[in-house]
């Protein structure tokens, strides 16, 4: 996807492009279905092995096209910092790829 500003400050580049790189944290809270009652419900992810198997392929198949990758360890409580450069979050569901 081309995410990343280019000279102008359009989103037109990919991230070969500004040499990025990827940090990959497993995180499945983000499934969470709050559709019903004051509780979310974790019942759609992946079961843990599931999980462990995907996010390691995909880290796998990133680093396999030349992207440097950092990792989280899958399954642990993590504390992150970062500086999110820009208002911008795009959400990618692979259940509405066309």
């Amino acid at each position: 996807m081309r995410v990343f500003a280019d000279e102008a400050g359009k989103m037109n580049l990919v991230l070969d492009a500004v040499n990025g790189a990827l940090l990959v944290v497993s995180q499945f809270t983000l499934l969470a279905d709050t559709g019903a009652g004051r509780r979310p419900s974790f019942t759609k992810a992946a079961a843990p092995d599931q999980a462990r198997r995907l996010y390691e392929h995909f880290i796998w198949l990133v680093r396999e096209r030349g992207v440097r990758v950092e990792t989280g360890e899958f399954g642990a409580a993590m504390e992150l910092e970062l500086v999110n450069d820009g208002p911008v979050t795009i959400i990618l569901d692979s259940r509405d790829r066309k």
